[in-house]
């Protein structure tokens, strides 16, 4: 029996969907201009520069901001000003000072003092000089209201003179404007000393002699300065004269004489607080300066 053959059917070949089928597309569609669609374009690369041409363009440049040739003027030290110089030089210089003062803390006698210093100064802030003073004393009114209240007139001693030795010291200096118009120099000074000096027993019963005392007598103080002119100048300050000072003893009847009187008698220590005030003429009445301005 011959054999037969049997034809397989052959499997359908599918067909592809449609458009609109109802599956994603993934991919982005194409460009419109039919370009490559996955790829961003950075731009050409720049054509490399030209050195010559750029260091030409500067120079160019820098020519054209020169409006002007600058001018080199040499230098000198007159045109170097680092800070306005002192107006007023006192290294060489004697101050001749008149000074007349006045009592602070004492209430029962009221001193006034005329006097003067002369000072020579070594450097611009450190000098010595001398100072002598004569005294004219007054009674306030407290010394007559204790001895009506009391019945009995107060312990008290007046001053004659005194005269002293002393250092000065400046060590500030400054300046101020009046009315931004007119600059006023002015130095603060502080002054230390030793010196002597008289006082005299003010006798409480005239009928009992008085008696003196020579007064060992430092003094320390502070003074302020105003410069007017090349040679003139005005001061004021505060000086403590400081001693031990001996008084009238309470029992006085039992010591006649004056030396009894001086032996026997109360000692304190007093602070002598003087303000004074004067006016400076300076010698010589010029000067010059050393160094460059």
């Amino acid at each position: 029996m011959a054999g037969t053959a049997t034809a397989q059917p052959k499997a359908d070949k599918k067909e592809p969907a449609p458009a609109d089928g109802g599956e994603i597309e993934m991919g982005d569609p194409p460009p419109a201009d039919g370009g490559d669609g996955g790829e961003i374009d950075m731009g050409a690369e720049p054509p490399p520069g030209d050195l010559a041409a750029d260091l030409a363009a500067a120079d160019a440049q820098a020519t054209a901001t020169k409006a002007d040739e600058v001018k080199r003027t040499p230098l000198a030290w007159k045109d170097i000003l680092v800070v306005v110089r002192k107006p007023f030089l006192k290294s060489g210089r004697t101050e001749l000072f008149p000074i007349v003062g006045t009592t602070l803390n004492d209430n029962m006698v009221r001193h006034y003092t005329v006097g003067g210093q002369l000072s020579y100064y070594l450097t611009d802030v450190l000098a010595i000089g001398v100072e002598g003073h004569y005294y004219q004393p007054s009674f306030r009114e407290p010394f007559d209201l204790v001895a009506r209240q009391a019945r009995r007139l107060p312990t008290v001693n007046t001053y004659t003179w005194s005269a002293a030795l002393n250092f000065h010291y400046v060590p500030v200096y400054g300046k101020f404007a009046i009315f931004d118009k007119k600059l006023v120099t002015w130095e603060v000074a502080f002054t230390a000393g030793i010196g002597a000096g008289q006082s005299k027993v003010e006798e409480r019963d005239k009928k009992f002699p008085g008696f003196t005392n020579l007064l060992i007598q430092p003094n320390v103080g502070a003074s302020m300065r105003f410069f007017l002119t090349k040679w003139l100048t005005v001061s004021a300050g505060v000086r403590d004269y400081i001693f031990y000072d001996k008084f009238e003893p309470t029992d006085r009847e039992m010591y006649s004489t004056a030396e009894l009187a001086k032996e026997n008698a109360d000692g304190a220590l007093i602070n002598n607080v003087m303000f004074q005030l004067g006016v400076s003429f300076w010698l010589p009445t010029s000067f010059e300066y050393t160094t460059f301005r």
